[in-house]
């Protein structure tokens, strides 16, 4: 043999040995014990597992995976087993930060204990969990579109280890709050797609599927490429704002409210953003659940608009009927126990605006979605045509079009295989505008999808809050199947 072939036989060797094993039967475990609500729960923890053979950021690209200890004795749990309980994924993914693998009882994003999460509680109610790191933006090798690369690696390590593992693959339940709701909402919606296949087989991901048969997303801070514009159109005009500066790494998190009034600069480019959405809003060619279809006039009026507040009637019916005291709410129009209108205008200055504009594509480069469309020689870039147009920062590139392709689910939701979703955004939300999710929901929906969304009464930005009702959900389709 001549010494070029020996070279490259021992440099495969080399990287076979330095490869991470992704044989799931191989894993240690230790047993644990906790107490969830009252009831003992006991299960095995699987933790710190590579799931690609090649990371690039090791510390991240992990998943830990809880198993309960019934299902190695043939037993059962709310009526699934080893071969038939779904799988939940919840990923920890805040701000479009880094993350690294989930952990029951893990406290809250601002350190506080609200008491059992939502792993704690899939374990209690029979379901396995499988909670995936993933790269974030604060990273040169961490930018777009690293994260949902990672999270479809994950699920194509749960599919390839389907029958080592207890659990059923083909039931695989996201679950985000964010940027970490929207990265739900996009592994589901481009399950499959070719577009990412490179990156994974760069990062030696299994060779698996990457579907997954349901998405719950909080608040997903999603359509990035239109979410300016969307923004403006509910938040123009007002122009006082209490903007959230976060500093966050791994959920040790740093949360300071900075008040202000927009500045004519400001004020302007809320003015030029906001006739740009009720174009992009009309091209998707929207209807709602009686097929009427959802438009806007130039003005940014219209059946889209009647739409949003005939959710917030609900929302504020519901919260009526509780027994809430609704009078101080000048939005509404409350007459013999019934919410009969909803002053969108007034709810959107009543709500307060948080972001100054444009509020996700900077023209200064200081959103942290500006960081995530950076480059490993670029920190920071814009992602979108107007703010490029109106940048005030020196020597500022922009994204390419496949890169803002791939963090959108907008492209792909036609073609998903995932059926059921799960979109919840309080009502008392101002991170990002509620046609956001509203859009999401509609376009789901007349992709023949099955779709449970909701504007809960006075919820701020947040997820996890209901908790009953998120498990009920999701037996209600795991169960049927």
């Amino acid at each position: 043999m001549s010494a070029k072939p020996l070279m490259l036989a021992a440099a495969l060797a080399a990287a076979g040995a330095n490869a991470a094993d992704l044989d799931f039967s191989k894993q240690p475990h230790t047993a644990q014990t906790m107490q969830v609500n009252g009831q003992t729960v006991q299960y095995r923890a699987f933790e710190n597992i590579p799931y690609v053979n090649n990371p690039v950021e090791a510390n991240y690209q992990t998943i830990n995976i809880y198993i309960p200890e019934a299902y190695f004795h043939g037993g059962s749990i709310n009526g699934y087993t080893a071969d038939t309980a779904p799988i939940f994924l919840p990923n920890k993914i805040g701000g479009y930060m880094p993350a690294k693998a989930g952990v029951p009882g893990q406290k809250g994003r601002g350190g506080e204990d609200k008491g059992a999460d939502a792993m704690q509680v899939a374990l209690s109610r029979g379901l396995v969990v499988a909670s995936p790191g993933a790269r974030g933006r604060t990273s040169p090798t961490g930018k777009a579109p690293a994260a949902i690369v990672d999270l479809k690696a994950a699920v194509r390590y749960l599919k390839a280890n389907d029958k080592a593992m207890a659990g059923d693959a083909r039931k695989i339940i996201s679950n985000g709050t964010s940027a970490g709701g929207a990265l739900s909402v996009l592994l589901g919606a481009s399950a499959n797609q070719r577009d990412y296949a490179g990156r994974l087989k760069k990062l030696g991901a299994a060779e698996a599927n990457d579907s997954i048969f349901a998405v719950s997303a909080y608040c997903p801070i999603s359509i990035l490429e239109h979410a300016d514009a969307a923004y403006e159109w509910q938040f123009h005009g007002v122009n006082d704002y209490q903007k959230m500066n976060i500093t966050m790494l791994d959920y040790n998190v740093e949360r300071k409210l900075v008040k202000g009034t927009l500045t004519a600069a400001e004020k302007q480019l809320s003015g030029s953003l906001k006739p740009q959405f009720a174009p992009y809003l009309n091209s998707l060619k929207l209807k709602n659940t009686q097929g009427k279809p959802l438009t806007l006039d130039k003005n940014g009026n219209g059946s889209f608009k009647d739409h949003i507040a005939a959710l917030l009637a609900q929302s504020a019916q519901t919260a009526l009927d509780a027994g809430k005291d609704l009078s101080a709410r000048n939005w509404l129009t409350v007459s013999g126990g019934k919410v009969t209108a909803v002053d969108f205008d007034q709810y959107a200055a009543a709500a307060g605006r948080q972001k100054t504009p444009p509020a996700f594509d900077g023209v200064d480069l200081s959103t942290g979605e500006n960081q995530l469309f950076g480059s490993a020689d670029q920190d920071k870039r814009h992602f979108t045509a107007f703010a490029a147009q109106n940048s005030t920062a020196p020597n500022a590139g922009r994204a390419d079009a496949q890169t803002v392709k791939m963090m959108s689910p907008m492209p792909y939701i036609a073609q998903t295989p995932t059926q059921y979703w799960r979109i919840r955004v309080g009502t008392n939300d101002r991170d990002t505008s509620l046609a956001v999710s509203a859009i999401l929901a509609a376009k789901l929906q007349n992709s023949g999808k099955s779709v449970d969304y909701a504007l809960p009464w006075d919820v701020p930005h947040s997820g996890d809050y209901d908790l009953n009702e998120l498990f009920d959900w999701i037996d209600s389709i795991a169960k049927e199947k």
